[in-house]
């Protein structure tokens, strides 16, 4: 990679980001179809991926904060509400939804986050709606809809379907409410001691939940669960949020975030080819308009 240029490494690594945080959800469902007694639950499965991590972020906030000004009262309040919203509970809504519906649905759903900060900006800050917006809203929800109707055919639970397709949604906005407030901490602190610091609450809150609810005995788990947990954190949480940062300052941030479309295709796949979820013309159709949706919606 010596001789690449920043343009190929940024390509590259954006590709690679969206490998990673496409492959997410398919380590998550390989976990819950680990045979136990009771399978394991969202809740300790959360914790053990943000405690696994916390180190490699601790690391990052320490070499961070060596030559900033320290924060004031109000920035650590927005971290604490930052951290609560983004990557606790975006992921907690997003562990829990991934009990009852597809990976591949999951993934669309999840994909709608830059539609959903749009309609938060229109609503709460005062942002103009374009008509290429709106355009943008009709295909990705129309697209969502397709990808529903292929998760209730092939699994006969309207119910549980709905259930998890509301929790994931929940994952969705509470992520685009954490991207909202988000862009002026960045701009303030940086993009690495900002997420550092985040995920570092985020891991906190997660350990607190779960000691709140469930006994130490609970992390008594298969060393397969282990290994799918650890997956999560190296090639799903750490090396993508690395990858398209070092992607963003190649390429910049529209062409990044145009190549992690690919996220829900690969997913689609690997959930086709590693847990046999079916696949579908109206997933396949799904996919297209919530692909166009998110172009359109990220488009200058």
């Amino acid at each position: 990679m010596k001789n690449w240029s920043p343009e190929r490494l940024g390509v590259t690594l954006a590709v690679l980001a969206a490998f990673g945080f496409s492959f997410k959800a398919i380590l998550i469902k390989l976990a819950y179809a680990v045979p136990l007694a009771a399978p394991v639950d969202a809740v300790t499965l959360l914790s053990l991926r943000m405690t696994l991590s916390l180190p490699v972020f601790v690391w990052v906030a320490i070499r961070a904060n060596r030559a900033a000004p320290p924060l004031s009262r109000h920035e650590w309040g927005m971290l604490l509400l930052l951290g609560l919203l983004g990557y606790y509970g975006a992921s907690l809504f997003d562990f829990l939804g991934l009990q009852y519906i597809s990976a591949g649905l999951e993934r669309l759903i999840l994909f709608t986050y830059p539609t959903l900060t749009i309609l938060i900006g229109v609503l709460f800050m005062g942002k103009a709606l374009h008509r290429h917006q709106v355009i943008s809203l009709l295909l990705s929800y129309a697209g969502i809809a397709l990808a529903f109707t292929h998760d209730l055919e092939f699994s006969g639970a309207a119910g549980t379907v709905m259930l998890g397709a509301l929790l994931v949604f929940g994952s969705s906005l509470t992520y685009s409410l954490y991207l909202s407030g988000s862009a002026p901490m960045i701009a303030r602190l940086g993009a690495m001691r900002f997420t550092a610091l985040v995920m570092i609450v985020s891991a906190i809150a997660a350990q607190a939940h779960f000691f709140v609810i469930l006994p130490v005995r609970a992390y008594i788990l298969p060393l397969r669960i282990y290994a799918y947990v650890i997956a999560i954190v190296a090639f799903s949480t750490v090396l993508p949020m690395f990858m398209q940062s070092a992607s963003i300052a190649r390429i910049g941030a529209a062409r990044s975030v145009l190549i992690g479309t690919l996220g829900p295709v690969l997913t689609i796949f690997f959930s086709w080819w590693i847990l046999d979820e079916p696949m579908s013309f109206a997933q396949m159709a799904g996919t297209g308009l919530v692909l166009a949706g998110v172009l359109l919606a990220t488009r200058r």
